[in-house]
């Protein structure tokens, strides 16, 4: 067995990075843009944002949905948001009745209305129960919108806006997702005026 060089590891992890870092620069302005109009609009509607997704992704959501309900960069009025993936009795009992792929889907019939965001988050762009629930946002007149990576698997065509991250490393795709879910944020709050 090799034995790791931890500085060449180091130095070879960051430069990946920052080559995905440079390559989501040039791919996504347009759809993020896209999103953070959809966004501002639903809230100044007085409607609200749905955050989804699985395992790192489900972190993500409740990260992202906390950023916005609590605050961000500094006090402001609280943006509504939620984090499907919280809710343990939701969750256990979604699964138990109508599977796991049902997760998300159930959750969107029952809290969202017409003039929300749902917001995927699927590094694959496989997973079932966000594809789901994303068809279901479509149905009710929600705006169904999706982080992805590689090559957008099946939220090409379902999701719009849709930001793939061009990167099939999931870790990569993982940092840039948290790292356009603050940009929206913060972008979030200034363009609603509250900070």
């Amino acid at each position: 067995m090799t034995k790791l060089n931890l500085q060449e590891f180091f130095a070879a992890e960051f430069a990946e990075h920052a080559t995905v870092v440079a390559a989501t620069e040039k791919a996504l302005c347009e759809p993020f843009c896209r999103l953070l109009e959809a966004s501002a609009k639903a809230i100044r509607a007085g409607n609200k944002l749905l955050f989804f997704g699985n395992g790192g992704s489900a972190a993500d959501a409740q990260h992202l949905a906390t950023e916005l309900t609590v605050r961000f960069s500094k006090n402001r009025q609280a943006i509504a948001a939620i984090a499907l993936t919280t809710d343990t009795s939701a969750l256990t009992a979604i699964g138990n009745d109508f599977g796991f792929d049902a997760l998300f889907a159930r959750q969107v019939e029952a809290l969202g209305q017409a003039g929300d965001v749902a917001i995927g988050i699927s590094t694959s762009g496989k997973s079932p129960n966000v594809l789901l629930a994303l068809e279901q946002a479509r149905k009710m007149g929600l705006v169904a919108a999706a982080l992805g990576g590689k090559d957008g698997g099946d939220l090409n065509g379902l999701a719009d806006p849709l930001l793939i991250v061009p990167s099939d490393r999931t870790s990569r795709i993982q940092e840039m997702h948290i790292t356009l879910g603050q940009m929206l944020c913060s972008a979030l709050e200034q363009e609603l005026g509250l900070v």
